[in-house]
Formats: C-alpha cells, sequence, structure tokens
C-alpha cells in the first residue's frame, strides 16, 4: 500500500527502508499473500489464473533483501542499545548468553561507561544509520553500534557479527556480539 499511495517525492530513506522491510517480512510469512496481490495487480490476458495444488516455494533467503536485511540488523543492535540504557542486564544475558554474553558480563562491560555518563541516549538520532557501522565481508557483516552519550563523545559502543547463513537458516538476523567497549 505505501509503495502505491506515496509519490516517489515523498519517499524518504527511512520510508524505502521501511516498505523494504515490511516487504520482505510478509515474504518471510507467508509469500501467498504477496502472490495474491501482484496476481490483483497484474493479473493474466487469459482469465484468472491456474490453481497449483503444489507446496509453495520456500521463501527467498532473508540476506538477499540487503535493505531489509539491514534494517532487522538495525532493530537488533538497537534493542540491546535500549536494554543497557535500561540496565536490564538479564534481557540482555537472554539475548546473547550462547556468544558468552551473560548478564555479568554485559554488567561488566557496561559498568565503566556508566562511570563516565549517566546515560545512553535512545531517542532517534540515537536510532538513526549515522550510529551503526556496516563492513560487509563474506558471508557475515561485522558491526558497531554507537552509544550516543551525553558528551557526544560516540567513542562507546556495541561490536557484533551477522552471521549471513544462521540468518538465512533462522530466518531473522543472527548475531554475535563480540565487544561492548570504548574505542
Amino acid at each position: 500500500a505505501l509503495r502505491q499511495t506515496v509519490p516517489e517525492e515523498a519517499r524518504t530513506e527511512e520510508l524505502t527502508d521501511l516498505i523494504e522491510w515490511l516487504g520482505e517480512l510478509v515474504r518471510q510469512i507467508d509469500s501467498s499473500l504477496l502472490d495474491e496481490w501482484e496476481r490483483l495487480r497484474s493479473p493474466t490476458p487469459d482469465g484468472p489464473p491456474v490453481r497449483v495444488d503444489a507446496a509453495p516455494p520456500a521463501p527467498p533467503a532473508i540476506t538477499a533483501n540487503v535493505r531489509a536485511f539491514r534494517v532487522l540488523v538495525r532493530n537488533a543492535l538497537f534493542r540491546r542499545v535500549e536494554l543497557a540504557a535500561l540496565r536490564r542486564y538479564d534481557d540482555l544475558g537472554a539475548l546473547d548468553a550462547d556468544a558468552g554474553w551473560d548478564a555479568d558480563r554485559w554488567a561488566g562491560a557496561l559498568r565503566p561507561y556508566f562511570d563516565l555518563h549517566d546515560e545512553i541516549g535512545t531517542g532517534p538520532d540515537a536510532r538513526g544509520p549515522g550510529f551503526l557501522i556496516i563492513n560487509i565481508e563474506p558471508g557475515r557483516w561485522a558491526l558497531r553500534q554507537i552509544f550516543a552519550d551525553p558528551a557526544g563523545d560516540h567513542d562507546w559502543g556495541i561490536s557484533a557479527e551477522a552471521d549471513l547463513a544462521a540468518s538465512d537458516e533462522a530466518g531473522t538476523a543472527v548475531l554475535r556480539v563480540t565487544a561492548v567497549d570504548q574505542l
């Protein structure tokens, strides 16, 4: 609906990201919805489509749509920023225990940050793409989510990796935190 109703000149990068992400989300859940929409938009000239009683094809790999996958990665990392800002170490540990980042490790890594600053910003600027660095490498993305600190130093953050094969298998961004530190 957004693609059809928002004029090209009114679209922003953020809206285009949202459109791509929503499309990929629907494709991952049930691509038959999109197939039906496309059929309604472009009916066949010979009448109604032929019904085939075959299993629907598997959804495309989640990493195939780079723009939508970037949104998933950004959301996953920013969720960790929000939890860190609230000092919810148990929730962070639940997200990253498999990578060795339990609640105690998160608390220990963030203690020096909170010795310097009272808070981690979570407003619109902190969530923006300017606070996320993505280095695309074969089979993985190396990531750095920068904290919006009150002093504006932007020298603290979360380093992580996105495993592309694991993400495709899981149907969502699979991240592994590698560091929470000051550069």
